[in-house]
C-alpha cells in the first residue's frame, strides 16, 4: 500500500507539474531544491499513509471488518453518490479543525512549518507533510470505511477526488476557468485561488474540499492573486507570531 500511495503521488504530481511547465514555463524554474524537499517529505508521508491502507486492505479482504462493498445492488444506486459527499464532508471537516489547530504557533513549528516551508507551494507539495502531520491525514479515510457503507469503486473515486484536489490546490495558477472559480460554484468549492490565500496569509482558508466550514467561522478570506508579492513578504513571520 505504500507503493501504492507513493506511486499515485509520483504520477498525480508529476502529471500535474510537467502540465505546469507547458502552461506556466519557468513557474518552478528557481525552486528545484524545494521541489526536492517536497517529493522527499512526500514519500515519507506515502509510508506513513500506507499503513493504515494496508490495514484496511488486509481487514475488507480477510477479515470482512470493514464496511466496503463490491455487489452494486447491495445499497440502494442513489447511496454511491450520497456516500461520495458523506466521505468528503467528513474528511473535509476533520481537515478543517485539525489544520487549524496546526496554525497555533506551538503546534505549527513542531507539525505543520514543514508544508509551509514551501514558499510558493508547487504541484509536489500536496503530501509535502512532517510525520506527525501525514498521521493525522491518514486515518481519516480509514476510519470511515468501518463506519460508513462505500462501494469499493466509489472509494476510488474518493480517493482520486483526494489526489487530485491536493494537488491542484498547490499548483501556484489556477486551472479552472474565471467564470468557475468566481461563480456561483467557486463560492463553495476549494480551488487553487482560494487555497493560495491561505499559503499567502496562514490564518485563513483552511478548508480542503469545501468553503463551508470557512464561511460558517468567519476564516473565508476570499481568493488569493499568485502574484501578490505583498502578501508573500509576511510569511516569513507569520508561523511564529500569529495564533
Amino acid at each position: 500500500m505504500t507503493l501504492i500511495v507513493g506511486v499515485r503521488y509520483l504520477a498525480v504530481s508529476g502529471a500535474f507539474a510537467f502540465a505546469t511547465r507547458t502552461v506556466r514555463p519557468g513557474l518552478y524554474s528557481q525552486l528545484r531544491p524545494q521541489i526536492g524537499r517536497e517529493i522527499g517529505w512526500s514519500l515519507a508521508s506515502a509510508a506513513i499513509y500506507g499503513v493504515p491502507a494496508g490495514i484496511v486492505a488486509w481487514g475488507w479482504q480477510a477479515r470482512g471488518w470493514t464496511r466496503i462493498y463490491t455487489d452494486p445492488v447491495a445499497y440502494p444506486l442513489w447511496w454511491m453518490p450520497v456516500s461520495v459527499l458523506l466521505y468528503l464532508a467528513a474528511h473535509d471537516t476533520w481537515f478543517y479543525w485539525t489544520h487549524r489547530w496546526m496554525h497555533r504557533p506551538r503546534v505549527f513549528r513542531a507539525i505543520h512549518a514543514v508544508h509551509h516551508a514551501s514558499r510558493p507551494p508547487t504541484a509536489w507539495a500536496a503530501m509535502s507533510f512532517s510525520p506527525l502531520e501525514a498521521l493525522t491525514g491518514a486515518v481519516v479515510i480509514p476510519a470511515l470505511v468501518f463506519l460508513i457503507p462505500i462501494h469499493a469503486a466509489t472509494l476510488g473515486l474518493v480517493l482520486a477526488i483526494m489526489t487530485v484536489m491536493g494537488v491542484t490546490n498547490h499548483m501556484g495558477w489556477e486551472m479552472f476557468p474565471r467564470a468557475i472559480v468566481g461563480g456561483p460554484v467557486g463560492r463553495w468549492i476549494i480551488t487553487a485561488s482560494h487555497h493560495q490565500r491561505h499559503h499567502d496569509r496562514y490564518r485563513c482558508n483552511y478548508g480542503l474540499y469545501f468553503r463551508v466550514w470557512d464561511r460558517l467561522c468567519g476564516t473565508d478570506h476570499g481568493l488569493g492573486r499568485f502574484d501578490d508579492a505583498t502578501d508573500r513578504s509576511s510569511v516569513r513571520c507569520a508561523s511564529v507570531s500569529e495564533a
